[in-house]
């Protein structure tokens, strides 16, 4: 075991020793999550929700933001991973459910790449070509602003919706010129092309993304002692990967859970976390992230990415209060139990 394993033991270990697991319930819980590297697939992998909650947990792959709304609206899932695009659209679109958990600031991690030989060099040589993005997705709404930004009319460039995978197989067989996407796939397609922009770049031109867990709204109130459980877990696990980042390589125990849940090659992994931002606790609960109410960071980003998308009629209207779909709750309780 090495030494990042043993502190993600002990920190799970003192929060269990805090809360004796919950009778084991009848019903199980289905949670879905992507096929994204991120810190709490280990504990996914080893089953270390369950038994923090004493539940049943159905785990859910999906690989698009559109079809875990799908997923969301009909109450299929829980609980789920979104990028904040994706939220915006849910809630916008009257789906009762709220973000309680920042999975990652996105930063690097996406980027728009373009194929080497397509004659792409410039923003204007989009017109014509055929660029591939996941609908409903953070890369989707970036793809728009971008355009938007550099004054491409998108009408001139064949947007198509493409899920990861389906991304990475049109690139190899040369069908698309273009695609905005995240690891693994972006990984894949880098290979043989450029990277135009990334993310982080067009969050500093005013639209941040990030990905997030959303919970549905009946579910969570119902369930308030599962949801406490829940977010430690994930804490602990952000907080072993960000103490000691340098321990998660190819051949650790903790790289080797990621590709067992996601996929992709274990050398790819350490890189493309740290391309990523992982907030602490006290962060998530700041106004920089879920606290704040309408002036937090993340009611604002869902507020302003829904505004644009209602521009770009890809959604009919606004929600008068986006912080009514942002909650730091389940953080607070954590960081209650912590101090106690």
């Amino acid at each position: 075991m090495t030494r990042n394993a043993r502190a993600l033991g002990s920190l799970l270990a003192l929060f269990l020793a805090a809360w004796p697991p919950a009778a084991h319930a009848a019903d199980a819980v289905t949670i879905g999550y992507q096929l994204i590297y991120n810190p709490w697939k280990v504990a996914i992998a080893e089953g270390t929700f369950e038994q923090a909650t004493g539940r049943d947990i159905r785990w859910r792959k999906f690989d698009s933001g559109a079809k875990v709304l799908t997923a969301m609206a009909s109450g299929d899932v829980a609980i789920a991973l979104v990028g904040s695009s994706g939220i915006a659209t849910g809630v916008s679109r009257g789906i009762d459910m709220q973000l309680f958990w920042i999975a990652e600031d996105i930063g690097a991690a996406e980027a728009l790449v373009v194929r080497d030989g397509s004659g792409i060099e410039t923003w204007a040589d989009l017109a014509g070509k055929k660029l591939g993005v996941p609908f409903a997705a953070t890369t989707h709404y970036h793809t728009l602003f971008a355009l938007e930004h550099f004054k491409v009319d998108p009408a001139s460039v064949e947007i198509i919706n493409m899920q990861p995978n389906q991304i990475a197989a049109a690139w190899l067989r040369r069908q698309i010129d273009a695609a905005f996407v995240w690891n693994p796939a972006l990984g894949r397609i880098q290979q043989t092309g450029k990277v135009l922009i990334t993310s982080g770049e067009l969050s500093r031109l005013g639209r941040a993304t990030f990905d997030g867990l959303v919970v549905q709204r009946a579910f969570a109130e119902a369930e308030p002692a599962f949801m406490r459980r829940f977010v430690e877990v994930i804490a602990a696990a952000d907080e072993s990967y960000r103490s000691r980042p340098e321990a998660w390589t190819a051949d650790s125990k903790e790289v080797k859970a990621i590709v067992r849940t996601v996929g992709g090659k274990p050398e790819d992994v350490p890189g493309v976390l740290a391309l990523y931002g992982f907030p602490t606790l006290a962060e998530q609960a700041s106004d920089q992230w879920l606290g704040g109410g309408k002036e937090s960071g993340a009611a604002r980003a869902l507020r302003d990415t829904a505004a644009f998308l209602v521009e770009q009629k890809k959604i009919p209207v606004l929600q008068p209060d986006y912080a009514r779909f942002v909650t730091p709750r389940y953080v607070e309780a954590v960081l209650k139990a912590r101090d106690e």
